[in-house]
């Protein structure tokens, strides 16, 4: 009985009403009245969760469409899980069908880049390779190593200057970015305490890709190339030891 009478609350909230009010609060306060403000409360903390969590997004549209854009997603994606740091995960995909963001297409690329920034900061620590450990494996054997990435490496690619838009918008005035000027590839890390943010060649992120895939080195080396025939593997893969973006091999 008390599960269902959450359910139906919760149902309530997130629709703004529309329940039968007086068996779900008893009070010397009308239950509307009573109910709006668990209303307000509910959309207002997740507003600010979302707010929060992409703060560049928030700018580049405006705070009050931002937060008309936070309600409507509100009410279609409530929390799964009691931990509002992690609540957004599917804000990008929203933005992508959501027919008042139409005008802005970049915008949830932007999102999905600050949803890797939350994910990397959030994510497990490890302690990266070690070079010198690399220079004991036998050379022969390298095209058939499986590196593992760091637990908080994303990479994020688009069709849009994410980044550039991203860094405009931390700083005021804010920098003029021309959109059209080609797309990026973002390489998210927290190695140590701070999340960084790297720029890849196209080669390089097809490498990272493939490594994520669970392919050899041989094997994601070949996609790198094909994408960028001049890449530069060995330059690459000693930035990427030297950045601990690498945490073993299977």
């Amino acid at each position: 009985m008390f599960h269902e009478l959450q359910a139906t609350f919760a149902q309530a909230l997130l629709a703004g009403g529309g329940a039968p009010l007086d068996a779900l609060i008893s009070d010397r306060i009308p239950a509307e009245r009573r109910f709006a403000i668990h209303v307000n409360n509910v959309f207002g903390l997740l507003g600010a969760a979302l707010e929060s969590a992409f703060p560049v997004v928030c700018r580049l549209v405006g705070t009050p469409f931002f937060q008309m854009t936070a309600q409507a997603f509100v009410a279609r994606h409530p929390p799964s899980v009691p931990h509002l740091a992690v609540y957004g995960a599917k804000f990008a995909d929203f933005l992508d069908s959501f027919p008042p963001a139409s005008g802005l297409p970049y915008l949830p690329s932007v999102a999905r880049l600050e949803w890797a920034r939350v994910e990397a900061c959030f994510a497990a620590d490890q302690t990266p390779l070690n070079p010198a450990r690399l220079a004991e494996y036998p050379a022969s054997l390298y095209p058939e190593l499986v590196f593992r990435l760091h637990p908080s490496l994303r990479l994020v690619c688009s069709s849009w200057p994410v980044l550039l838009l991203w860094q405009a918008h931390q700083q005021e005035p804010v920098s003029p970015v021309d959109v059209t000027s080609g797309g990026e590839a973002v390489l998210v890390l927290r190695p140590d305490l701070e999340v960084t943010m790297t720029r890849l060649s196209p080669g390089d992120a097809a490498l990272i890709t493939a490594i994520a895939n669970g392919n050899t080195l041989a094997a994601a080396a070949a996609s790198a190339y094909d994408v960028e025939p001049e890449f530069d593997l060995q330059a690459a893969l000693a930035d990427h030891l030297e950045r601990g973006r690498f945490c073993g091999w299977a």
